[in-house]
């Protein structure tokens, strides 16, 4: 984000005046050693390992070709 905090869209000349749009703006918080962590736990939660089982059985015959 430009640190004056604008934000110009130019917009194609095909798109008429008469139309409207939805501009939406979301502030994200992406901090890559947060997600990283949060994998590292994920790695060793039980529910998680269960659901990965299940989908690797899901798919067992599926994956083989």
């Amino acid at each position: 984000m430009p640190k004056n905090n604008q934000l110009i869209i130019d917009l194609s000349d095909t798109f008429k005046t008469s139309k409207s749009a939805k501009v939406i703006i979301e502030e994200i918080d992406d901090i890559r050693s947060e997600k990283i962590e949060l994998l590292k736990k994920a790695s060793s939660d039980p529910l998680f390992l269960s659901d990965v089982a299940e989908i690797n059985s899901d798919f067992e015959y599926s994956d083989k070709g």
